[in-house]
């Protein structure tokens, strides 16, 4: 408590901060603190602070606060022309072509087509968004938010049975069961917090952008507290992302799911994949040996984001660290549907020796990180966070291995299909879609 008051009194006294970076990173730590309750600190006094470091405010218009620390619904960046995330702002050409994977998705399209059959007329209205809407854009991973769609909380039995139908035919079982079980996380946050109706394993909304067609661009998103999935479908071709998975905790210990968790695998294997390198390579890999706050960088209005490259790239590593970093890539991809995965990992593959990865933090067996795996076609980030609502009960000023956040996206320009709708409608101008 000292320490956070101790900041407060710093930044309130000084406005010209000494160091940019030190000052974001204690604002981030305040904006934990006031979500968790742990400060009397009012969020239009945090959004002073952010916009004058030049960051992302609590609360934007059309979203409530950002509790769980990330930003409201931001306009300007809804404002700007889609282009996708790069490295220098230009968008690498040709990466996404338009091409027959011989994979049916009719299994999706149906599923989708019974979801929607299973609405009420009101519901229907809610969840059905043309495909050119900003909606895909709008998705936010924190827990008070102003979502659209219809949420599961709103679902009958039958149309529960309908929404996950959708997700089965759409993920892995691997990806579903990470789905259920970032939900049912949801729940134990609540259950440690004593806030039920604000955490829990319903507040998760659907939505159907276009009409689902075995020819015709469509798609679908889910979005939540941890838990955002754009997919995107054009004939038998299949974009996911971006997708944003997390929780806090990410290890149920008690409560109702006892024993659920999530992305230890994808932590586990990140950290046996930095200590695989040689000492020479870890120096390359290594961009700060000291985490101190949140380094995901493409998360939620985050669709254009200039991102360069940072750490070791793969032709610089030996065939079995290079297969080691396939194998840590698969864990995110395979969370598609596998026919579609195994595409996915083909074309990664093809761009390994252009993939990156990068670590931010300690490699010991119990130490706090970040890692970043990027190239032409992927961004992977794995974050171990500041602490969020449950700072409240669990008070930090450090990150820990307890809050997790995550993003996978598919860089230039290519998140939510876009390169292939872009293309799509060169040739079938008769939809009148604007990107």
């Amino acid at each position: 408590m000292l320490k956070y008051n101790n900041l407060k009194h710093s930044l309130e006294k000084d406005n010209q901060p000494k160091s940019r970076i030190w000052r974001r990173r204690e604002v981030l730590m305040l904006f934990s603190a006031a979500s968790a309750g742990i400060l009397g600190i009012s969020f239009p006094w945090l959004n002073a602070i952010a916009q004058t470091l030049g960051m992302p405010s609590s609360a934007g218009p059309g979203g409530p606060p950002a509790a769980g620390g990330g930003p409201g619904n931001n306009n300007a960046a809804l404002a700007e022309a889609f282009k996708g995330i790069t490295t220098n702002g230009a968008v690498m050409p040709d990466m996404f072509p338009i091409y027959s994977t011989g994979i049916s998705t009719k299994p999706v399209r149906i599923a989708a087509e019974t979801f929607i059959a299973s609405l009420t007329d009101s519901q229907r209205s809610d969840a059905l968004f043309d495909l050119k809407n900003d909606e895909w854009r709008k998705w936010n991973n924190v827990d008070m938010y102003q979502r659209q769609g219809v949420s599961l909380r709103d679902m009958t039995d039958g149309q529960k049975k309908a929404a996950f139908g959708l997700l089965a035919a759409a993920l892995s079982a691997k990806g579903l069961e990470l789905s259920r079980n970032i939900m049912k996380l949801n729940k134990t946050e609540g259950e440690l917090l004593n806030q039920i109706n604000r955490f829990n394993e319903n507040l998760y909304w659907f939505t159907i952008m276009g009409t689902p067609s075995d020819t015709e661009p469509w798609g679908f998103q889910l979005d939540g507290h941890h838990l955002i999935i754009n997919y995107f479908i054009l004939g038998d071709q299949v974009v996911m992302a971006p997708v944003f998975l997390g929780s806090e905790p990410p290890v149920a210990t008690s409560g109702t799911y006892k024993g659920v968790s999530i992305l230890q695998k994808e932590q586990d294997n990140g950290l046996a994949m930095i200590n695989a390198l040689s000492d020479e390579q870890r120096s390359k890999a290594i961009v700060q040996t000291r985490k101190t706050g949140n380094d995901l960088v493409a998360g939620a209005f985050q669709d254009n984001l200039i991102v360069d490259y940072i750490g070791i790239q793969a032709s610089k590593m030996v065939s079995t660290q290079q297969e080691q970093l396939m194998d840590l890539i698969a864990l995110w991809v395979n969370n598609i549907r596998d026919e579609h995965a195994r595409i996915k990992l083909k074309e990664v593959k093809e761009h390994l020796a252009k993939t990156y990865f990068g670590w931010v933090g300690g490699i010991d067996s119990t130490a706090v990180f970040y890692y970043r795996i990027q190239s032409p076609v992927i961004l992977i980030e794995f974050d171990h966070e500041l602490p969020g609502p449950l700072g409240q009960v669990q008070p930090s000023n450090m990150p820990t291995r307890n809050h997790i956040h995550a993003m996978m996206r598919t860089p230039n320009g290519n998140d939510y299909g876009k390169a292939l709708l872009r293309q799509h409608l060169l040739t079938h101008p008769h939809h009148n879609l604007a990107l």
